[in-house]
């Protein structure tokens, strides 16, 4: 089977769509963006081919729809059997190259003690892991850093008391090692795993007859041929592609919610690095722009630095900012200076829902100007990026436009992230076609 790739390389995440020929998406894939920008593109699109397998699963299934329980439920086990199969190959991996760092020459430490901490710990975390990946079970995050982190270093205080060694040490080898393993691809194939996931889900009770497993064969064994790949995003100059697939992260995020959205004819994406203001016509294709500048203020960036400097999770801020009654009034979203003028306002006494309302505001008024800059807000208006998950910005740029533009529909899409990497496949799939006409690079 043709497929056509569009991989958006952001400042704090890579995203990959992969597209069929008709233009239909198959799979997304996304993961965290790291210094070695080309494997958080190959990670991307290994997700992306992982989401795609399911969804051919389905259309052999003839349950597309996701209404059939009973497909639904399987495919759901299969599922938590692969990631879990994945998450311990990653296990092995990491738990190889901590004790890669003991070998060293200049370790001076008890190696052997060392040796013997790892051993315990990893244990541990390979016993708690299914129950990491069990029905119902709660995660913060899918990324492997993330997971296998939090859970190392609880384990690792423990054993390092009870065997006498200085926790430090451990957390030493741990981020040495981590930094490393985020830096390669998964080793083994998506196929092996699939495989080692259907005999997991069979152990465990649910039983596969042959209407539920020779779906699942037939669809493993169709080919993704990669027929066309085209790079874009914040990162997109660091891409280890040639010229002619590369494209403008603003051309892609223009076409990606035209696709979304076919009457879209305004586009506001906030990404973790910058803002785009974009207007299009009823085509896809962009007639005009506006960026913010090099700064990152207002951004996901920033965000991420106050959630970090009130000891928060980044998706807790939205949910306690609604909560709000009088937002404070701030009129500056300078990260330099963000750290400093929170703390001031915490200590006078402000309450942290109304200076993260404030802030909210304060940030969806730049992307206003952006916007404003760019042509204004015309009907439809789509609102993209990681940004347009966080209730309180959603909230604050309704308020916005209704106030400034009037009634305009706006749309958000529960996979807005994508929207970049989307418009970059759909250049693959038109370049492929030789239908590149009307558009630039």
């Amino acid at each position: 089977m043709k497929t056509y790739v569009g991989i958006d390389l952001g400042s704090t995440t890579t995203k990959a769509i992969l597209l069929d020929e008709a233009g239909d998406i198959l799979g997304r894939g996304i993961t965290n963006s790291r210094s070695n920008y080309e494997t958080a593109c190959r990670v991307a699109q290994q997700e992306a081919a992982v989401d795609a397998r399911f969804t051919l699963f389905r259309r052999e299934f003839g349950a597309e729809d996701g209404t059939r329980k009973e497909v639904e439920d399987f495919l759901s086990s299969l599922e938590r059997a692969f990631r879990l199969e994945q998450f311990l190959e990653q296990l092995d991996d990491l738990e190889e190259t901590c004790l890669t760092q003991i070998h060293g020459a200049r370790f001076t430490h008890d190696a052997e003690g060392v040796k013997e901490a790892l051993s315990e710990i990893f244990s541990r975390l390979r016993a708690e892991s299914p129950a990491m990946f069990a029905p119902g079970a709660a995660r913060k995050s899918d990324f492997f850093r993330d997971i296998a982190g939090s859970r190392y270093l609880a384990l690792s205080e423990e054993v390092a008391r009870d065997m006498g060694l200085p926790y430090d040490l451990l957390l030493n080898v741990y981020d040495k090692s981590i930094i490393a393993v985020e830096n390669r691809p998964p080793k083994g194939t998506l196929s092996d795993k699939f495989k080692s996931a259907l005999i997991r889900v069979t152990a465990e009770g649910a039983a596969l007859s042959g209407d539920m497993l020779a779906p699942v064969e037939r669809a493993l064994d169709i080919d993704l041929e990669e027929t066309w790949l085209v790079g874009t995003g914040y990162g997109r100059v660091t891409l280890p592609f040639s010229k002619e697939h590369i494209r403008s992260e603003i051309l892609c995020h223009g076409l990606g919610a035209h696709m979304m959205y076919p009457n879209t004819r305004t586009v506001l994406d906030i990404g973790g690095q910058d803002t785009k203001g974009i207007q299009v016509d009823e085509n896809g294709i962009v007639e005009n722009f506006q960026m913010n500048d090099r700064c990152a203020a207002g951004c996901g960036r920033y965000l991420g630095y106050i959630a970090d400097e009130m000891n928060m999770g980044l998706h807790e801020l939205g949910p306690l900012a609604m909560q709000s009654e009088k937002p404070a009034r701030i009129n500056s979203t300078c990260t330099v200076f963000a750290g400093a003028e929170l703390r001031d306002r915490l200590a006078l006494g402000e309450k942290r829902e109304d200076i993260l309302a404030g802030l909210h505001r304060a940030i969806i008024l730049r992307a206003i100007s952006i916007l404003s800059r760019s042509g204004g807000v015309k009907d439809e208006f789509t609102f993209t990026g990681g940004v347009a998950k966080n209730e309180a910005a959603v909230r604050e740029l309704k308020k916005l436009v209704h106030e400034n533009y009037g009634e305009v529909k706006i749309n958000i899409d529960p996979d807005s992230i994508y929207t970049g990497s989307l418009g970059a496949a759909e250049f693959a799939r038109r370049a492929a076609e030789g239908n590149m006409e009307g558009v630039e690079a």
